[in-house]
């Protein structure tokens, strides 16, 4: 290796006079201009971002307070609880009406399966609960 004027030896390393230097200055620059624009556009983008969410908040508070839609609201609340008895009732009315096409569907099919008995214990398979156990 050919030691010149221009190369440094410093900790067993070899460094090349101005190349090293200038280039680490222009890295370490490009660096603190990328990280001052990102600073920059997240100060704006924030502020704008934060003015649109104030104008959504500001659009959406006076839609709220409009009579208009508060009438519309209280119409739909009181049209949903009335929707909701309404379908609690048909249900208690049908229930019974349920439960027994469910228990005749089990029988039909116990009445299939050909080493079942009939008896006292079909009465308890119905109910989901074998006999005996």
């Amino acid at each position: 290796m050919l030691i010149t004027m221009s190369t440094l030896v410093l900790a067993g390393k070899v460094r090349y006079g101005q190349d090293e230097p200038t280039w680490k200055g222009c890295q370490m620059r490009g660096r603190i201009t990328f990280l001052a624009g990102l600073a920059v556009g997240f100060v704006l983008g924030t502020r704008a971002g934060r003015e649109r969410y104030e104008q959504m908040v500001k659009l959406s508070r006076k839609a709220i307070e409009n009579p208009t839609v508060q009438q519309a609201t209280r119409t739909a609340g009181s049209k949903a609880t009335e929707l909701s008895k309404t379908a609690g009732q048909k249900l208690a009315e049908r229930m019974p009406k349920m439960a027994q096409a469910a228990k005749s569907s089990a029988s039909k099919v116990r009445d299939r399966i050909p080493s079942r008995s009939s008896g006292d214990d079909d009465t308890a398979a119905a109910n989901g609960t074998r006999p005996g156990h």
